[in-house]
Parts: structure tokens; C-alpha cells; sequence
């Protein structure tokens, strides 16, 4: 049996795989890509913030757990890449860029139990690479909840 033979009846993993697999793939890994960026920087910047607990959390506190979250998010939807995941990626990635955007611009004060966290300048270190990588998981996970959509119209 000549090696073109054996190449023909046996399909490559790139046949088996179409253009719509492949693009639930890549936005699966962007969008975990994405949280999982986000984390380590809230992570990484969590005890700055810890010193100055007037309310019921501190903004370190609050970090640490938009970090968990999004770990969460980040496996859930490379594990279980559903609708609803795809839903609470985008709810997660797109209310933490909003947090960011309008606690730079606006002073919003102490809410509810949670710290004043008004910081008026894209200054400090992985505030604007978190706030990117938050937005493009918020477009990523948008994405990826219209290809489970139109994935679920198909069958």
C-alpha cells in the first residue's frame, strides 16, 4: 500500500473539524484567555488595596473576588460552553470594564456597603491591560454566545 493510500482513507483531524467547531474553539479560549488575564491582574493588584477597610469589603477584597469569579467563568466555559455560560461570561467581563470605566470618570462615593473606589487616572499598574482584557471578553463572550445561537438554529 503506497503512503498516499493510507493518507486518503484516514482523515486528518483538519478535514474532521468544520470552520464552525474550530471558531467555538477559538472563541472558548479567547474568552478564557480573557477572564483569566483579568484575574491575575486583580490578583496581582489586590493587597494595594486592602489597607483602607471603612466598608463592609475592601476594594482588595472586592478584587480577590472578581478574580474567583472570573477563574470560575474562565473553566466553566472551557468546560461547558453553553448558552448560559456564554451569558454569564459576558455579564461578568462586561460589569467588571463598566466598574472600571465609571469609577475612573465618576465619583460615585461609598454604595451600599462597598468602598469609594474612585480612581481618576489609567495610572496605576494593570488597570488599563485589566480593563482591555474585560472588554475583549465581553466582545469575545458575545461572540461566542451568538455562534452557540446560530450552532443551535443549525441543528
Amino acid at each position: 500500500m503506497s503512503r498516499n493510500a493510507s493518507a486518503q482513507r484516514t482523515p486528518s483531524v483538519r478535514s474532521r473539524m468544520s470552520p464552525g467547531v474550530l471558531t467555538g474553539y477559538l472563541l472558548r479560549v479567547c474568552t478564557a484567555a480573557a477572564l483569566i488575564t483579568d484575574a491575575v491582574v486583580h490578583l496581582k493588584d489586590a493587597p494595594f488595596y486592602d489597607a483602607s477597610t471603612q466598608a463592609l469589603l475592601s476594594q482588595g477584597q472586592l478584587f480577590r473576588i472578581q478574580a474567583g469569579v472570573a477563574i470560575v467563568v474562565a473553566v466553566a466555559i472551557l468546560a461547558w460552553p453553553r448558552r448560559l455560560v456564554w451569558v454569564i461570561a459576558f455579564l461578568v467581563a462586561a460589569s467588571a470594564v463598566a466598574a472600571v470605566v465609571l469609577y475612573t470618570y465618576v465619583n460615585v462615593g461609598s454604595v451600599a456597603g462597598l468602598p469609594d473606589m474612585y480612581e481618576p487616572s489609567w495610572g496605576p499598574p494593570g488597570k488599563a491591560l485589566s480593563a482591555i482584557a474585560e472588554g475583549a471578553a465581553a466582545l469575545f463572550a458575545l461572540g461566542g454566545l451568538a455562534w452557540s445561537i446560530q450552532r443551535g438554529r443549525r441543528a
